[in-house]
């Protein structure tokens, strides 16, 4: 294959997890005895700007379809990150009444309603219909189309463009890269700012974060990688912030190279982390190679763990039909003969089955009816806001667990 970015032939796999299924792509009862397709998930780097990359095996609009079940609003976490974000960002860049800001995949709206609610104009980019049409229900502007460098020239052309734009997440789905960062600078505003949140490499590596892996994901960065992509455009990082969604992800702000943001910012907290980054070995080939072999420990000891727990004719029982579970307990072989069902709080998983692992998805009420022994969260990085959940199961002793970056139980 060759780099989506710069297009350098990669021969070498840094990661390979096998054929998997799509992770979102639940498994309806009346289809469980059909014939399910898998696609190879391998991990690649580029040796030349170490842009981390899957091959493109499923085409985006396969995976964000109108059955897509992911609703970011049923998060409370999330309800409150977006908040605080907004308040941030409004007094940040002094967005007002004039102001116009676009999210690109703004999923159920969750986020830019907080924008409505205190009057600024702003347009949600969204190509799932399921939740699109729950954004626009609750007063969303919501353009239901993949964001391109075609759909930026048609807004250029109705001169829609922002202030700020605002990625959150979205940037590892973007199947080609160098089109979708050319068309953020198409439709930002001369003095305008681009935020872009995501998981970051450094710390998928150090802490063995392999189950953010999956066909959905078709990149994953480092900031000084991602730096060069956004200078390749003429665009320019000038501020970063450290967050801890996602294990620990970062926030970057850009605007266009030579403007007055641009060269008023001092990018100190830039300079800081690509220091961190190449200090662990960011910029070299073998750096990589380390995340195949700890997922594979990973592997063995949380397989011992739940094969130990069936030998004593124990329950188990997952919480959280997350598409990160999948690839960990497909990447695992953990099917339903291990694990009993999942539960999970989106009505529209609930009666479905989970890709691949065929493990059934019940209502979290379960959990008080079948009394597991063992409960295992797969969406380990909400793992603060689920045990609060899970407290009432001590009253029979649950064993909470969670095998990411390492097995722990609570």
């Amino acid at each position: 294959m060759r780099c989506k970015f710069c297009n350098t032939a990669i021969s070498d796999a840094t990661f390979d997890l096998g054929n998997t299924a799509i992770s979102n792509a639940l498994i309806e009862e009346a289809n469980l005895n059909s014939v399910e397709e898998t696609f190879p998930l391998i991990l690649y780097t580029c040796s030349k700007c170490f842009l981390v990359q899957i091959e493109n095996q499923v085409s985006n609009d396969r995976i964000f379809n109108e059955e897509y079940v992911y609703f970011s609003s049923l998060s409370k976490f999330w309800l409150q990150h977006a908040k605080k974000f907004c308040e941030d960002i409004k007094n940040y860049l002094s967005l007002d009444s004039k102001s116009f800001v676009i999210e690109i995949a703004s999923n159920d709206g969750y986020l830019l309603r907080n924008f409505v609610e205190v009057g600024i104009n702003c347009l949600g980019i969204e190509p799932t219909k399921s939740t699109a049409d729950t954004a626009l229900s609750n007063g969303v502007p919501t353009l239901i189309e993949f964001f391109n460098l075609d759909l930026a020239k048609q807004l250029k052309q109705k001169n829609i463009s922002a202030d700020l734009i605002i990625l959150n997440n979205v940037l590892a789905h973007v199947p080609e890269i160098n089109d979708f960062v050319g068309a953020l600078k198409v439709v930002l505003k001369k003095e305008g700012t681009i935020t872009v949140e995501f998981p970051h490499l450094l710390e998928l590596i150090k802490n063995n974060q392999f189950d953010t892996i999956y066909h959905e994901h078709f990149f994953y960065f480092s900031l000084k990688t991602l730096q060069k992509i956004f200078t390749r455009h003429e665009l320019s990082i000038y501020n970063v912030e450290q967050l801890d969604t996602h294990g620990g992800s970062l926030r970057i702000y850009a605007t266009h190279e030579g403007n007055s943001l641009d060269i008023s910012s001092h990018k100190k907290s830039v300079e800081k982390i690509i220091k961190v980054e190449i200090n662990h070995g960011i910029n070299k080939i073998n750096f990589y190679s380390q995340l195949g072999n700890n997922a594979y420990r990973l592997k063995l000891n949380a397989l011992k763990y739940l094969v130990a727990k069936k030998i004593l004719n124990k329950s188990i029982a997952a919480f959280g039909a997350a598409a990160k579970g999948n690839t960990f307990l497909n990447y695992c072989g953990i099917k339903k003969d291990i694990i009993d069902f999942v539960v999970d709080e989106t009505p529209y998983k609930i009666g479905k089955y989970l890709p691949q692992s065929r493990i059934p998805i019940l209502p979290f009420e379960m959990l008080k009816k079948a009394k597991p022994d063992v409960i295992v969260i797969l969406p380990w990085n909400h793992k603060e806001e689920i045990l609060a959940k899970l407290e009432f199961t001590k009253s029979w002793n649950a064993e909470i667990v969670t095998f990411i970056p390492e097995l722990k139980c609570y």
